[in-house]
């Protein structure tokens, strides 16, 4: 079953803007953020994203970096994505709860990122608004703006850190992109490596890869049912980070329609059935055509 199919009745929005932009704080960090006068656009992740090659994407982002891509292949290949689908959301998606600003302080449980297991609610979302001082307020600062007017009206009833997440001022690390998007290329890379090499795999390692994908995982997105036209399962995300992280777990259990690289490209891919090698037809022919040249030689 497709993850489309799985999530058919389901609904659950993100906010993308037209323009992003890499900027340097003013301690040379880099940050991804919206441009000053990029538009935001409403979409929902389980549909009109395409889950499949939502989560394909964010696998070839990481798999750019690992096969070594060069700087600049792997700097365009994550500003695509990122045009394509927004920033992850890492503001809600590593707390224990999504409601932090209602509290004095923010529980982290291990992470990637933060060492801390505890910050001030204030220290923890000024990392994420390096540019400008920000208060925590809800609403996306509507004053005379229409597009902003109406992100208001799509997400009022969001926690108002979700909403901050979706306003213009956002942003997300450059570094802490690229390590999460490695992190699940890597998870994909040790599945894919742990049952093709099976047989030949000592004990040894076949233990270090299981421990790399029990690593895997982290807080998972909670739901509930609207009674919209008819009754609806409504992932409740708060961060695209979450939405990719599960819609990956069901892809990579997926028997039927496996995650694959392609013989060929090295990309990931959803295969139509598990003994399919290659992306497309026309990687398959390329191959071909190398591997015909290679026997003459």
């Amino acid at each position: 079953m497709s993850i489309n199919t799985l999530f058919e009745r389901s609904s659950s929005c993100w906010v993308k803007y037209s323009q992003y932009e890499l900027r340097a704080a003013a301690d040379g960090t880099q940050y991804i953020t919206p441009a000053s006068r990029a538009k935001p656009i409403i979409y929902d992740i389980l549909k009109d994203a395409e889950a499949e090659t939502l989560v394909v994407d964010a696998l070839n982002v990481g798999l750019a970096q690992m096969g070594k891509a060069g700087e600049e292949a792997v700097n365009e290949a994550l500003m695509d994505f990122v045009h394509k689908y927004g920033l992850l959301g890492f503001m809600t998606a590593l707390p224990t709860t999504s409601h932090f600003i209602k509290y004095d302080s923010v529980y982290l449980p291990k992470n990637l990122f933060i060492k801390e297991e505890v910050m001030k609610t204030e220290d923890y979302a000024a990392q994420f608004f390096p540019f400008e001082r920000h208060t925590f307020r809800p609403g996306f600062g509507i004053e005379l703006d229409p597009a902003m007017m109406a992100l208001a009206a799509a997400f009022g009833d969001v926690p108002t850190a979700m909403s901050m997440s979706l306003q213009r001022e956002y942003a997300e690390r450059y570094d802490w992109l690229l390590t999460q998007f490695k992190d699940w290329a890597f998870t994909f890379a040790n599945s894919m490596i742990y049952y093709a090499d099976y047989d030949g795999l000592n004990e040894i390692t076949k233990g270090l890869l299981r421990k790399g994908m029990e690593a895997f995982g982290g807080i998972a997105p909670t739901y509930r049912i609207a009674l919209l036209d008819k009754p609806t399962i409504v992932w409740d995300f708060h961060s695209l980070l979450r939405g990719v992280q599960m819609m990956f777990s069901f892809m990579l259990t997926d028997e039927t329609n496996p995650l694959r690289t392609c013989r060929h490209c090295m990309k990931a891919f959803k295969a139509t059935h598990p003994k399919v090698a290659f992306c497309s037809p026309r990687c398959k022919n390329q191959y071909n055509v190398y591997k015909s040249r290679a026997k003459k030689e």
